[in-house]
């Protein structure tokens, strides 16, 4: 196999890090509105209510709002097959629960699509990437209320209808997998994902449970319904998911391997094969945990199958073991390997395990299969000619992509898109920093908020386009 002609090269970004405007044009509040700035060791802070001494990056963001335009004719400058973009729920409808939409909000994401298919580039619309109207939780308790899948498929309806015939791409959810409370980071993750404190649930276990089957009920629900609307919709979800290695070939630290990686698999296979797993169910039993599947939900199951899956990969880790001296990953859970280097932000920097995850998920379940993020956190350097040389992000990518060269053309997996995260700098979603740069353009904004917003191009900006305009033969 080789790379396809249509191929989809491009990049990720996120409403909440990207937009600003977050009050403007009929928006509500949404969770991310509410979290401070932080730093790599120092979390971001939740607040009930704003405070004026706080920061919060969401609010500006990178100004996109106001600068998509510029921004992507960046893209198209790069040659650009596909971009994904998240659609701001709170934008769409500022509580939640309103029975109307807000019209101002769905002609901004007509607008910023029909900007993008003016370049021939392909939009990807996610319909959920952490951007939950802040009413929702406090009103229905969010994704604990079956309420609130209803009023997901309300706002689902309303994009997959006011997009038709413009977007044949769609993510329902995006790393709906880490509501876990797998690392010390899992108060933020669990806020990011649901807009709850899991430091603040009285009964963590069973809630959480509730979260994840509500959740993935409402991803083959949306898929069911997309459908729907039209056939020829290609509807995914995307998952944060990375290799799991033993420390050593000790069957115990094998089995210990294999568990941890594999519980962020649950979801993907209730959505492929249109059945929620009775693994899962006899795990939730076995913990007490109340979970039932209604035969309406088992038909929901049965007929919102994926059509792709999506796929972000940063890094791997080890599982833990018995007597382990190695620090404990920054992702998600599990210990760092000593075979491989960390970035400035602790994330292991593993090529080989991007040929590894979709090795193992298109032979578990034969789906066509996006990567949707893949890209290195970096502190970049602004020369006094202006250049930004990040040979090291050049490095990153050029290996990454590689290898899921040598997951299509010698382990014949299809993949059919290779999206970076993030094209653009932008606030970064765990410690909402601006000093963790991403992109192939740069930003003129600091840690603090401070700066001109200007858009300047760096050495990977050049490269990416060549990386592009040769569908990856040239690297």
């Amino acid at each position: 196999m080789k790379l396809k002609d249509d191929f989809l090269w491009g990049g990720s970004i996120a409403a909440h890090q990207v937009e600003g405007a977050w009050d403007e044009d009929g928006k509500g509040l949404a969770i991310m509105d509410l979290v401070t700035e932080g730093s790599y060791g120092q979390p971001r802070q939740i607040h009930a209510a704003f405070q004026d001494d706080s920061r919060y990056p969401s609010h500006r963001g990178i100004d996109f709002y106001h600068r998509y335009q510029e921004d992507i004719a960046l893209f198209a400058e790069m040659g650009f097959k596909a971009l994904r973009i998240s659609v701001d729920w709170s934008r769409i409808y500022p509580n939640g629960d309103d029975e109307k939409p807000n019209l101002a909000g769905i002609e901004f994401y007509q607008n910023v699509v029909d900007e993008l298919k003016r370049y021939q580039i392909e939009p990807i619309i996610t319909l959920y990437h952490f951007e939950i109207p802040l009413n929702l939780v406090h009103k229905y308790g969010s994704w604990k209320n079956r309420k609130v899948i209803d009023f997901y498929l309300r706002f689902c309806e309303t994009m997959f209808t006011a997009l038709k015939g413009k977007v044949k791409y769609w993510v329902t959810f995006n790393e709906m997998n880490h509501i876990d409370p797998q690392t010390e980071a899992s108060d933020i993750f669990t806020y990011i994902i649901a807009g709850l404190k899991y430091s603040e649930l009285t009964d963590k276990a069973q809630t959480l449970a509730i979260i994840g089957y509500n959740m993935t009920l409402a991803s083959c629900a949306a898929v069911q319904l997309g459908h729907q609307i039209n056939a020829d919709y290609q509807i995914g979800c995307v998952f944060g998911i990375e290799p799991v290695y033993p420390i050593d070939s000790d069957p115990n630290n094998v089995l210990k391997a294999f568990k941890q990686m594999d519980r962020d698999f649950y979801q993907i296979d209730a959505m492929c094969n249109g059945i929620f797993p009775q693994y899962k169910l006899e795990e939730y039993r076995s913990q007490k945990i109340k979970i039932e599947v209604s035969q309406k939900d088992a038909e929901i199951f049965e007929l919102g199958k994926l059509d792709f899956i999506g796929m972000n990969y940063y890094a791997s880790s080890v599982a833990e073991y018995e007597g382990a001296v190695e620090s404990k990953s920054a992702l998600f859970g599990g210990l760092h390997n000593p075979f491989l280097k960390t970035s400035k932000w602790g994330w292991t920097i593993d090529p080989v395990g991007i040929r590894y995850l979709l090795n193992y998920t298109y032979r578990k379940y034969g789906m066509p299969i996006m990567i949707t993020e893949n890209g290195l956190g970096a502190v970049d350097q602004i020369e006094q000619d202006d250049s930004i040389h990040d040979n090291y992000r050049i490095e990153y990518l050029k290996q990454h992509i590689k290898e899921m060269k040598k997951a299509v053309e010698l382990d014949q997996v299809d993949c059919v898109g290779y999206l970076t995260w993030g094209p653009i700098d932008l606030v970064s979603a765990t410690t909402g920093q601006m000093s963790k740069r991403y992109g192939f353009i740069h930003v003129d904004l600091d840690d603090k908020g401070e700066g001109t917003l200007e858009r300047k191009k760096k050495d990977s900006f050049y490269w990416y386009k060549d990386v592009i305009n040769s569908n990856g033969e040239v690297i």
